[in-house]
């Protein structure tokens, strides 16, 4: 794939049936805005829950002026780039339902990897975090509050890994975030969909205000047979990363093509970061300390800032790519589409396992500076 434009282009039409749309209107219509509907949509991969999250996204904001929307999928997430835990404010209708469209959080958390199997428990830290921010901002407000605020409902889209640690993960937030609407896709595999009925539940246990509803994947054919669009995962994560450093750049620049925006990213001038003002850290593995700035050299980090609580982890504001590094000067040279002001607040760098997209270091008659071998300055 040569264009950046190649795979809207190359998007297949979406079709929602008449199941979903019924599911949606009875969700944002039948149900009380005082609390807001808490939705989580969960299913296994590829049935359609970044679909159909984005149609109830859509129809939401017909009764609701905002919705907030927490994506958990760290592989394929809906406004960010590849590696997010994120809280997102949506104010806008998403007109094409199946072309990622990027969106600046309002909280998120970098995890470092397409699967929360690296780590489940600080995914699940991070999960609860971001609904804890949003149950005190936006869900439940005390009565001077609730003269100044307004209750927002929340969708939470999650990962297609429903299977092993995968789903006791799912279980864990299902009894975290207690929802007020669990929307279960099914597909036509039925070894490979969730447990029938409340399956986070114990048997004992009532399942309380939450309802559930479960529907089908939306692409079948004449047996009525689910249909998966089988979807390049590599690829999608490498064009989110792509477009996401393409906002480096004015709308207007002409940048349209891999080799155009490799050009470009090779010649932008990078921001200059005093070593001594950021601390490093490396979120799934371990590196001696003297490995550390070589393991940092070309690679894409997360732009964290510390809480003052050292309990809470940190916020991250966007990601970098750390262009090369002056340990003579004491510098960082980091290339990012983070604004020079939000830039000046980050003091920690955090390093997993996304990579920059071979594409954009493999373009013909391009020189990338992240493959020279000298670009480690240390004399």
């Amino acid at each position: 794939m040569s264009s950046l434009l190649e795979f809207e282009n190359s998007s297949p039409n979406i079709f929602i049936p008449e199941e979903w749309s019924e599911a949606a209107e009875s969700i944002v219509f039948d149900s009380p805005t005082s609390p807001p509907p808490v939705v989580l949509i969960c299913g296994a991969k590829n049935c359609g829950k970044s679909t159909f999250s984005r149609h109830l996204l859509n129809v939401f904001l017909q009764r609701h002026k905002k919705v907030v929307y927490l994506d958990s999928d760290v592989g394929q997430p809906e406004f960010t780039p590849p590696g997010f835990l994120s809280l997102t404010v949506v104010d806008r209708v998403t007109p094409d339902l199946s072309t990622p469209c990027l969106k600046t959080p309002e909280r998120c958390f970098f995890f470092g990897d397409n699967s929360s199997k690296r780590d489940p428990t600080a995914y699940l830290s991070y999960a609860n975090t971001l609904y804890d921010h949003y149950h005190k901002e936006y869900h439940s407000f005390n009565k001077t509050e609730e003269l100044a605020k307004i209750g927002l409902p929340l969708i939470v889209n999650t990962p297609g890994w429903v299977k092993g640690i995968g789903y006791e993960i799912l279980v864990d937030m299902l009894k975290y975030i207690a929802p007020s609407h669990v929307v279960k896709i099914n597909i036509s595999a039925e070894s490979k969909n969730l447990p029938a009925g409340e399956f986070w539940l114990e048997e004992e246990e009532d399942c309380g205000t939450t309802n559930l509803i479960e529907i089908h994947s939306a692409r079948q054919d004449a047996f009525n047979r689910s249909i998966l669009v089988q979807k390049d995962a590599s690829l999608m994560r490498d064009l989110r990363l792509m477009a996401y450093f393409r906002r480096c750049f004015a709308g207007d620049c002409n940048i349209t093509t891999i080799k155009e925006l490799a050009n470009a990213l090779a010649s932008h001038p990078p921001y200059q970061v005093p070593i001594s003002s950021i601390k490093i850290r490396h979120l799934h593995c371990q590196v001696p300390g003297d490995q550390i700035f070589y393991s940092l050299n070309a690679t894409i980090v997360g732009l964290a800032i510390c809480s003052k609580h050292s309990e809470n982890p940190p916020w991250c504001v966007g990601l970098g790519i750390v262009r090369g590094i002056d340990t003579l000067k004491g510098l960082l040279y980091v290339i990012t589409p983070v604004p020079h002001g939000t830039l000046e607040k980050v003091d920690l760098l955090l390093q997993g396992f996304i990579q920059i997209p071979c594409c954009l270091l493999q373009v013909k008659g391009c020189m990338s500076p992240y493959m020279f071998a000298n670009i480690l300055s240390t004399s």
